[in-house]
C-alpha cells in the first residue's frame, strides 16, 4: 500500500476512536458530521461537537484534497507549476470549564509531484499541544511525559527537539507569551540516513495515538471542578490569545485559506465565546498571573 493510502486509512479510524471516546466523556452532545468535496480535488469529513455538558465546541476533521499548487503556494515552497496530496487529521477541543485545557493536534502527510506525476518530494508534520487557562503543573507534566513516551520510541533526542520548536511555534509574538504550554511540533519529516518514510510513519502514528492517552486523564481530573464568572471570564480572554494566534501565524490556517479549503472547516478551531478586555493585566500573585508567567516564559516540565 503507498504511503498516502496507508496514512489516509489511519486518520480515518483514529478519527472515529477520538469522536467516540470524547462522546463518551461529554455524555451529552454528540459528533455531527460534515462530508464535502473540494472542487479542485479531494474532499474531507468534519466532524464538530457543540454546546456539550464537558466540550463547548470542538472539531476532529480529516481531509484528503490534491490537484495544482496554487500560484501562493508554489511561492510558498520555492517550487513551480506542481501537483500536489495533502492528507492529514486536525483537532481542537474547547472544553466547556475554564479548568479544563483547550488542546489541539494534528497529524499530516504531503505530496508533491513533477509533470509526469512522480513524486519529487514527501514529508510528514504535525504535534498536539496544551493552552490551559489556570495551570495545574501535574497536567502539564503528565501531557508532557506521554509526548516523550512516544518520541522515546523512536529517537531519543525528539522530544527536546519537537518541545522546543512547539514552544517556538505556538508563539504569539506581538504579545511576547506562547499560546499554550506546549507539547511537540514537528514538520517536514523526510527520509533521510536514519529515518525511512516507512519510520517516520511509524512514529508520527505513535504520536497520534498516544493523543487519548496524553488528554483525556487530564478532562476527568478537571471537569468536575467548581469556577465562577470570574474564571468563566479569564478563559474567554484567554481564547481571545488563542485566536489570534491562529489568525496571524497559523501555518495551517493560511494553507487551508490558500488551497481554497472548507472555511468551515478551517475556522472550527476558533472558540465560541471571547472576550477582548483592553489592556487587561491579571492581578498581582493570583492563579491567572501564574499561568502568564509561564507562558512568558516556556518550562522545561520533566524537570520541574
Amino acid at each position: 500500500m503507498k504511503t498516502k493510502e496507508k496514512f489516509y486509512t489511519y486518520i480515518q479510524q483514529l478519527q472515529d476512536t477520538i469522536t467516540s471516546s470524547l462522546e463518551k466523556i461529554d455524555g451529552k452532545a454528540r459528533f455531527k458530521e460534515d462530508l464535502w468535496n473540494r472542487e479542485e480535488g479531494g474532499g474531507g469529513r468534519t466532524r464538530v461537537i457543540e454546546n456539550g455538558d464537558v466540550f463547548e465546541k470542538g472539531g476532529v476533521n480529516i481531509s484528503a484534497v490534491h490537484g495544482p499548487l496554487s500560484p501562493a503556494m508554489q511561492q510558498y515552497f520555492g517550487v513551480g507549476e506542481v501537483d500536489f496530496f495533502a492528507c492529514g487529521l486536525s483537532l481542537v477541543i474547547h472544553p466547556k470549564s475554564p479548568m479544563v485545557p483547550t488542546v489541539h493536534a494534528n497529524w499530516r502527510y504531503f505530496e508533491m509531484y513533477d509533470t509526469q506525476g512522480n513524486i519529487v518530494d514527501q514529508w510528514f508534520g504535525g504535534g498536539q499541544d496544551l493552552t490551559p487557562y489556570y495551570l495545574f503543573e501535574e497536567d502539564a507534566i503528565h501531557f508532557h511525559q506521554v509526548c516523550k513516551n512516544a518520541c522515546d520510541a523512536h529517537n531519543l533526542n525528539f522530544y527536546k527537539d519537537y518541545k522546543q520548536k512547539c514552544d517556538q511555534y505556538f508563539h504569539n509574538a506581538h504579545r511576547g507569551e506562547g499560546r499554550g504550554i506546549g507539547g511537540l511540533f514537528f514538520d517536514y519529516c523526510k527520509q533521510n540516513d536514519q529515518m525511512t518514510m516507512d519510520n517516520w510513519y511509524d512514529f508520527v502514528t505513535e504520536v497520534g495515538d498516544s493523543f487519548l492517552d496524553a488528554y483525556v486523564p487530564i478532562v476527568n481530573r478537571r471537569k468536575d471542578l467548581n469556577y465562577g464568572e470570574d474564571e468563566r471570564n479569564w478563559q474567554e480572554i484567554r481564547r481571545g490569545r488563542y485566536v489570534e494566534f491562529n489568525l496571524v501565524h497559523d501555518k495551517g490556517t493560511l494553507f487551508g485559506l490558500k488551497t481554497n479549503g472548507r472555511i468551515e472547516s478551517i475556522l472550527m478551531s476558533l472558540p465560541p465565546r471571547v472576550q477582548w478586555v483592553y489592556d487587561h493585566h491579571p492581578k498581582a500573585g493570583s492563579e491567572e498571573e501564574k499561568l502568564v508567567k509561564v507562558l512568558k516564559n516556556p518550562v522545561e516540565w520533566l524537570d520541574y
